[in-house]
């Protein structure tokens, strides 16, 4: 590549904070397509995927992770500060992740437990999302995220344009693929009325009900979820706890999922006290 080409070719940069890395290895799993987007763009900065790393700008940075340190509320603002255009990956970086359970427990008895020497760490007392920190452009869910959502949002960045990804729940794609409904057929609890589309219903589609991956819809109703929930899952105080366990099982800082069980724990106090 010359040097007026490379002066003039978009520049991507990918980034880590708390996570697994699944995001991004969803998108090396493009491998082909990656290379065709590769001839538009440079790839700046991929830790993941190779050892050159450009300093900035870029043009597009994708941000995998939640913020859990004080050191990653600092480092994001320099993303920020260096990318035109911030697009956060998955359930870490868009609702603060399945780390997100500190948020409602005591994270130095949680240190204790798993480190010999939990003193020498430095973290804050919560998980959570990009955008509580800093201007983002645009968020794409899943745990981890779908490949063909991402190369629409890379491409779509590209060309100029908004990423076209509908904000459809599981359940339409369970009758794209014809998937029956586990809980119309078998009663079972399932989260795909309220969770964005992107998984293509896979649980569902082999009997389970839907664990809220690709966090909430945008037109999710917190009421009909919980009295949706509550009838399938039954009143025992068994029941109610897997209800709970099954929305704080991936995306446990989601506003709306966490309405849901706040809703279905204050009708089981309600019964209770009855």
């Amino acid at each position: 590549m010359s040097a007026e080409t490379a002066r003039t070719t978009p520049t991507l940069a990918v980034w880590k904070f708390a996570s697994c890395d699944g995001c991004q290895l969803a998108l090396l799993d493009c491998e082909d397509e990656l290379l065709a987007i590769a001839g538009r763009l440079r790839i700046a900065s991929f830790p993941e995927a190779t050892r050159t790393l450009e300093p900035g700008p870029y043009d597009l940075s994708l941000v995998e992770g939640s913020i859990t340190t004080p050191e990653d509320a600092e480092r994001i603002k320099h993303v920020r500060a260096t990318s035109r255009f911030l697009v956060v990956l998955g359930a870490c970086g868009t609702s603060g992740g399945v780390q997100a359970l500190r948020n409602v427990a005591d994270v130095a008895e949680f240190a204790s437990a798993v480190y010999a020497s939990p003193q020498y760490l430095s973290t804050l007392d919560t998980s959570t999302p990009i955008k509580d920190h800093v201007k983002v452009d645009y968020e794409l869910r899943g745990c981890p995220v779908d490949r063909g959502q991402l190369l629409e949002v890379i491409t779509a960045y590209l060309a100029g344009r908004v990423p076209a990804i509908p904000d459809r729940s599981v359940c339409y794609e369970c009758k794209a693929r014809g998937a029956v409904c586990v809980t119309v057929a078998h009663g079972t609890p399932c989260l795909g009325p309220i969770t964005h589309a992107g998984c293509g219903a896979l649980c569902p589609a082999y009997g389970r009900g839907c664990f809220g991956c690709f966090g909430a819809t945008r037109q999710a109703r917190v009421g009909a979820m919980a009295s949706l929930l509550k009838a399938t899952a039954g009143n025992s105080p068994a029941a109610r706890k897997a209800v709970q366990l099954t929305l704080s099982s991936v995306n446990p800082a989601d506003p709306v999922f966490q309405a849901v069980g706040a809703e279905v724990a204050r009708d089981s106090h309600d019964e209770a006290e009855a």
